[in-house]
């Protein structure tokens, strides 16, 4: 056998012996490893794999489960077509299979509804009603895009803060919508949006917002969802949930800002990110959508041996 072929040998053995001992060890070794190194092995590579260093990066990965901490997001009813009215509804369940009705308010609500295509269009934040009879979250909903869209529950229940999710298909003619490209300033209903900062994989990153109208800063940001603009970070491709916090106290009724917001996120990896930003003025809640690259961290460096990331 010639050299290569030995050395591919080798590796594929490494790959055993690495799987078999985090199986041993109770730990679950995200797909995407598991793939490295198999792909590393099939070519030559006799490098030993760091599993901790992608470990470490997709504990930070959240919204992408049904279950989490205890708490279990059942199947959701929506309408199946585009055009239908109708309404969706969903139950968190806990360990036991019994509807949770308890829930603490985080961000001025009980429980965040987040739903995206998962190409990142059709985005919407919305707030279901809670029956407490039942444990049924619900609200009238009509799907006006086809595809297949990744819905959130983000809740808070006892001592666990949760982002659980699921996918629903709308039925119909899909139209790709894909972000291909970065979006640093983008335009809303007569506002200018921009984001200023750099996204960094496996460390937190500030981020600042800055909206205008008319080439006139904007002070009139009115609270909204306990802060004055709420951001919402996915990954692309699946579309992970990022943690990201705005700064300052909580403002309070009455008082406004603007026209500068910061927050600091939390991206889990190097790769592109979708953002969302909720602000308020005047009554009205606006959507700017941004699309921000994230720089390879030491994180992503450590996962493959200190050869960068993707």
């Amino acid at each position: 056998m010639n050299t290569p072929g030995r050395l591919g040998l080798y590796g594929i053995g490494l790959v055993a012996v690495f799987g078999a001992a985090f199986a041993a060890g109770g730990v679950l070794v995200p797909d995407a490893t598991v793939a490295a190194w198999q792909q590393s092995a099939a070519h030559g590579d006799t490098h030993t794999p760091n599993p901790s260093a992608t470990i470490t990066q997709e504990a930070d990965v959240n919204g992408t489960s049904i279950s989490q901490s205890g708490f279990t997001l059942t199947e959701i009813q929506a309408p199946t077509a585009i055009g239908t009215e109708g309404t969706l509804s969903f139950v968190i369940t806990n360990q036991d299979g019994t509807a949770v009705t308890d829930y603490a308010t985080a961000h001025g609500k009980d429980l965040h509804l987040i739903v995206v295509r998962t190409d990142g269009a059709g985005y919407r934040h919305v707030h279901p009603v809670l029956d407490t009879a039942t444990g049924t979250w619900s609200l009238p909903w009509t799907w006006d895009r086809a595809g297949t869209y990744r819905v959130y529950a983000d809740f808070t229940s006892g001592d666990s803060s949760v982002t659980l999710s699921r996918f629903v298909t709308a039925g119909g003619v899909v139209t790709p919508e894909p972000r291909t490209s970065v979006v640093t300033d983008a335009q809303v209903d007569g506002f200018d949006v921009s984001v200023h900062g750099q996204l960094v994989g496996g460390a937190a990153s500030d981020l600042t917002i800055d909206i205008t109208r008319d080439g006139e800063p904007v002070t009139e940001l009115e609270p909204y969802l306990g802060a004055f603009g709420h951001l919402v970070a996915l990954r692309d491709g699946d579309l992970a949930y990022l943690h990201v916090h705005a700064h300052g106290d909580e403002p309070q009724p009455g008082d406004t800002s603007g026209p500068t917001i910061t927050f600091t996120a939390h991206a889990p990896t190097a790769g592109r990110y979708l953002l969302y930003l909720d602000f308020q003025v005047d009554g009205t809640v606006h959507t700017a959508e941004l699309v921000l690259d994230a720089a390879a961290g030491p994180a992503d460096e450590g996962s493959d041996g200190g050869h960068g990331g993707h």
